[in-house]
């Protein structure tokens, strides 16, 4: 339930034109300090999950770590993707929210 609601979320967010995804545009994203939230798939590498870790901590961006590349790439309304950024304020605060108030449920949240 918490899994859908998030990407519920990154699909709106996609729609209106402020989210990302695939590796390039997220890491872009928030070397620009656009990115107000990051999601990388579970099934990710361990070296682009830690790229993503390392680049999010740097830029204190809040990186959560769930779901699969389809699932993602489901949301975002396209194919598979590794990871997604939500350029918006009040959706990924909304979305943020939603992951401290449920829990992280075997996923990771990192602030």
């Amino acid at each position: 339930m918490q899994k859908n609601k998030i990407l519920s979320y990154l699909g709106l967010a996609t729609r209106a034109g402020r989210a990302v995804s695939g590796e390039f545009c997220v890491e872009r994203s928030v070397r620009r300090h656009r990115a107000k939230l990051v999601l990388v798939a579970e099934d990710a590498s361990e070296a682009s999950q830690k790229n993503f870790r390392n680049i999010c901590t740097y830029y204190k961006v809040p990186l959560y770590i769930s779901g699969s590349r389809e699932e993602l790439g489901a949301a975002c309304g396209k194919e598979a993707r590794v990871s997604a950024a939500i350029e918006d304020d009040g959706l990924a605060n909304a979305a943020i929210r939603c992951i401290q108030e449920t829990g992280i449920g075997g996923s990771k949240y990192v602030e």
